[in-house]
């Protein structure tokens, strides 16, 4: 009976009532979503910005800023996948709550590091507390879109990375700049106590407005939560459900994991390193230091929407992801190649981050297909944790680099060189897997 009312709904859907329907979903959900990402990923690559004040305030190395950077994602890796169980298991709703209540917390502590390991816990401890935030909300994303969906909604998700950093460049350089000294705290405190209270304020927020699923959204008509439902279940029924040790011995979830891997250490790398890198330019004032980082991300979410929106469209996933991820390649080695000039440096910044941002949402494009359940719980978290090791060994290996050569050029070009390595395993994809869905559902007949 529920079948057949959900089939009959589902013809009574006309294309613009679909789409209105989509789009009341997407303004319920994404413009809150977008706000928690944002402060997520500010809150995680703020201390680029405190670099700046922080090691001579306390006498800290470059070598100790890379190992503080990147542990954070030794806690993040660590509980990624219970995380996304438990999200799975007791709703989304209270579990990113708690996530983005404790990681504010937590930033905020920041203030209190004094010694390398009073660093180094910290921001392992923040890894902990964010852990499953993305994948959590990447799994939250697939119960409301179907696949030919996602890669638009996904693009105005990973947008809040780009507009992290047109926000959190100017705002980190404007706070270090004029609270320098207020009250006794350095600027780079003042960044960290004020950066954390939104994760705080969103966090309850999100506690008392956000459905766990389409049956608990009260502003869906009954008629819309039965059709979503049936476009989302028919979307189902085409993934791989593995049983959880089926996804740990999955091949094709450790080559996806590489491929993410190879595209995020390019991004941790210029995010972490990014104010450095324009620093060593000659220019030195924190402000303007803050403005330059936001023309890349300013340029990578207008290209990353677009580009989105075609590889929906055409279906060919697979070699949208392939160029996207070499054009960050192209565009780090630029940047070396033309370090002397702070503007023809900047674009190539921007190409590189053009071209990783954009490589986002079309490589989440994979998993969400390939995996459903609690197998999409377990393999979207293990992804996101084995790449994102990379942001340990991504800004640790510049920081090493720098110590020991002086220059950042070589760490870069290694960084280029692993988007190079994540071209190649994209190649390597049956494109059965990326390019199966276009915009009508039906199989797209790829080899």
């Amino acid at each position: 009976m529920l079948k057949s009312l959900a089939n009959d709904d589902h013809l009574a859907h006309t294309l613009e009532q679909e789409d209105l329907t989509y789009r009341k979903v997407t303004r319920r959900l994404i413009p809150i979503l977008f706000l928690a990402y944002v402060f997520s990923y500010l809150d995680r690559v703020n201390v680029g910005f405190a670099k700046l004040q922080m090691l001579s305030d306390l006498n800290l190395s470059e070598a100790v800023y890379g190992l503080g950077a990147g542990i954070f994602f030794a806690g993040y890796a660590l509980f990624e996948i219970p995380s996304n169980i438990l999200l799975h298991r007791f709703g989304a709703r209270r579990w990113i709550a708690r996530i983005m209540i404790t990681w504010g917390v937590l930033a905020g502590a920041m203030i209190f590091v004094k010694t390398p390991t009073s660093f180094y816990i910290l921001r392992l401890l923040l890894g902990v507390a964010e852990a499953g935030f993305q994948p959590g909300i990447l799994l939250y994303l697939t119960y409301w879109y179907p696949e030919h969906r996602r890669g638009q909604i996904m693009a105005l998700f990973f947008a809040a990375i780009p507009a992290s950093s047109i926000i959190g460049g100017p705002l980190s350089g404007w706070i270090m700049s004029s609270f320098s000294g207020a009250h006794g705290l350095a600027g780079w405190q003042w960044m960290f106590i004020i950066e954390a209270l939104p994760a705080i304020v969103i966090g309850i927020a999100i506690l008392r407005i956000l459905p766990d699923n389409i049956r608990k959204a009260k502003w869906l008509s009954s008629q819309q939560s039965i059709y979503l439902e049936s476009a989302v279940n028919v979307e189902a029924k085409k993934a791989h459900e593995f049983s959880l040790a089926g996804v740990f011995s999955n091949p094709m979830v450790f080559v996806m994991a590489a491929i993410y891997f190879c595209n995020v250490i390019g991004i941790y790398g210029i995010s972490f390193w990014l104010p450095t890198i324009i620093k060593a330019t000659g220019i030195v004032d924190l402000f303007d230091i803050g403005m330059l980082t936001a023309i890349p991300s300013l340029a990578a979410i207008v290209f990353m929407i677009i580009i989105s929106r075609k590889a929906d469209k055409s279906g060919n996933r697979k070699q949208y992801l392939a160029a996207m991820i070499a054009l960050g390649s192209v565009g780090l080695v630029g940047s070396v190649v033309f370090s002397s000039s702070t503007t023809i440096s900047l674009i190539s910044l921007a190409i590189a981050t053009i071209g990783m941002y954009s490589a986002l949402p079309l490589f989440w494009s994979l998993p969400t297909a390939y995996l459903s359940g609690v197998a999409a719980a377990a393999g979207i978290a293990l992804i996101n944790s084995l790449a994102n090791v990379s942001g340990f060994v991504g800004p640790y290996l510049i920081g090493w680099v720098e110590q020991t050569t002086g220059s950042t050029n070589i760490a870069i070009i290694v960084l280029a060189i692993a988007c190079a390595l994540g071209v190649v395993l994209t190649l390597c994809i049956p494109s059965r897997i990326v390019n199966r869905a276009t915009p009508s559902g039906v199989l797209d007949g790829a080899q």
